[in-house]
C-alpha cells in the first residue's frame, strides 16, 4: 500500500490504484417518504440540527474535494429538497473552482417550486426516483398518496432543463417487478432515462434477504420484449449503471425518434467495486470511502475544532488510500452497516 506522500497531488487514490473523481454529499438524513425497503413507517430517530453540516461546513469541505481531484457532487438525503436552503448551497458548489459537475438524487416531492431555481443556481442533472406508476401500490410501498407530486416533479425537472432526467427505480419480487416494461416505455416515450436498481443490505429494519431481491438477470428477463444493446458503465467505465441503448420495443413508434437509454445497477449480483470512484459524505460531516464501509473518518469534528485546509486535506487522503476492496456482500463474514441508506446517502 502506497503511503500518502507517494500518492499524485491532486488526486485520491486508494492501495488498488482507483482515483475517487465522485464525491456524494447528504444534506439531511430526513425523508418526507417512508419507502419499505428503507425505514419503518414510524421513521427513524433524526439528527438533531447541532449535529448536521451548516451551508458554510458543506461548501468548506466540498471545496476541499475539489481541490483534490473531486470532478462531480451529487447532492442527497434523506430527501435533499428538505434542505431549506438548497439553491443557496447549489449555488455556492456551483462558485468552486476547478467547478464540478452538480448533479441531485430526489424523491421529486417538491421539485415542481424549485427546479427552475435549481438550474439557474447551476444544478446539472436529477434522478429521482419512481418505484411504481401505480398510485395504490405507491402508497402502499412508500406509505404516502405523493405519486401525483412525483410525476409533476420530474415533468417539471425537464420543462427546467435539468437533462437527462433518470428516473429510478428499486424493483422488488411480489411487489412492483411486474411493472418493469411498463416503467421503461412511460419513460422512454417522456424522453427520460429508465434505471432498475437491486434492492441492497442498507435497510434500517435489517430485514433484507438475496432471495427476496429482483436480480439484474431477473430485470433483463422482464423487458425481453426490448431490443436492447449493451454500452458500458459509462465513457470512463466507472458508472454504476450498466447503460444499455434501447433498439425497439413495445410502441416503439411513440418514442423511437428519441435515442433511449436503460441502466441497470446490480450492486449485488454484478458488482463493480473495481472501479469504484465514489466517495460519500453524511449529513453529520462523516467520510465514507464505501457505502457499505463499517467506518468512517470524522471531518465535522476537525473542521469544527479550527483544521486547515492542508490537514482537512490529510485526513481525507488517508481515508481513500485505506479504502476497502469490495463491499464484501457475498463474503461469510459480511455484516449490513449501522446506518441505513437514509443515513448515508445515495
Amino acid at each position: 500500500m502506497p503511503s500518502v506522500t507517494d500518492m499524485p497531488r491532486g488526486e485520491l487514490v486508494d492501495s488498488f490504484g482507483r482515483v475517487a473523481t465522485d464525491l456524494r454529499i447528504s444534506l439531511t438524513d430526513k425523508c418526507s417518504l417512508r419507502c419499505t425497503y428503507c425505514m419503518p413507517a414510524e421513521g427513524l430517530p433524526w439528527l438533531r440540527k447541532s449535529e448536521l453540516l451548516t451551508d458554510d461546513e458543506i461548501v468548506r469541505l466540498a471545496g476541499a474535494f475539489v481541490s483534490l481531484g473531486v470532478t462531480s457532487i451529487r447532492l442527497t438525503g434523506g430527501e435533499p429538497l428538505l434542505h431549506p436552503t438548497l439553491p443557496a448551497v447549489v449555488a455556492r458548489l456551483a462558485a468552486l473552482r476547478p467547478r464540478p459537475e452538480l448533479s441531485l438524487t430526489t424523491n421529486g416531492i417538491g421539485l415542481v417550486g424549485v427546479a427552475p431555481e435549481l438550474v439557474q443556481a447551476g444544478l446539472n442533472r436529477v434522478n429521482v426516483s419512481i418505484d411504481t406508476l401505480d398510485r395504490e401500490r405507491f402508497r402502499e410501498l412508500a406509505r404516502r398518496d405523493r405519486l401525483p407530486d412525483v410525476l409533476a416533479g420530474v415533468a417539471a425537472a425537464a420543462a427546467a432543463g435539468l437533462h437527462p432526467v433518470k428516473v429510478n427505480a428499486v424493483l422488488m419480487r411480489g411487489s412492483n417487478a411486474g411493472e418493469a416494461p411498463d416503467l421503461l416505455g412511460w419513460a422512454l416515450r417522456h424522453g427520460y432515462e429508465m434505471r432498475f436498481i437491486e434492492h441492497m443490505p442498507l435497510d434500517a429494519q435489517h430485514a433484507w434477504t438475496r432471495d427476496a431481491m429482483v436480480t439484474a438477470d431477473e430485470m433483463l428477463a422482464l423487458l425481453d420484449d426490448y431490443v436492447l444493446r449493451p454500452i458500458g458503465h459509462g465513457a470512463d467505465g466507472s458508472a454504476p449503471a450498466e447503460e444499455f441503448e434501447v433498439l425497439d420495443g413495445p410502441s416503439a413508434a411513440e418514442w423511437a425518434a428519441r435515442p433511449g437509454r436503460l441502466g441497470v445497477i446490480a450492486s449485488v449480483t454484478r458488482p463493480f467495486c473495481r472501479d469504484c470512484d465514489r466517495l460519500r459524505l453524511t449529513a453529520d460531516g462523516q467520510l465514507r470511502t464505501c457505502l457499505f464501509a463499517r467506518t468512517e473518518t470524522d471531518l465535522r469534528g476537525p473542521l469544527r475544532d479550527g483544521a486547515d485546509d492542508g490537514e482537512l486535506g490529510r485526513l481525507i487522503r488517508i481515508a481513500v488510500a485505506g479504502k476497502q476492496a469490495g463491499h464484501g456482500i457475498d463474503a461469510a463474514d459480511f455484516v449490513q452497516p449501522d446506518r441505513p441508506m437514509s443515513a448515508i446517502g445515495g
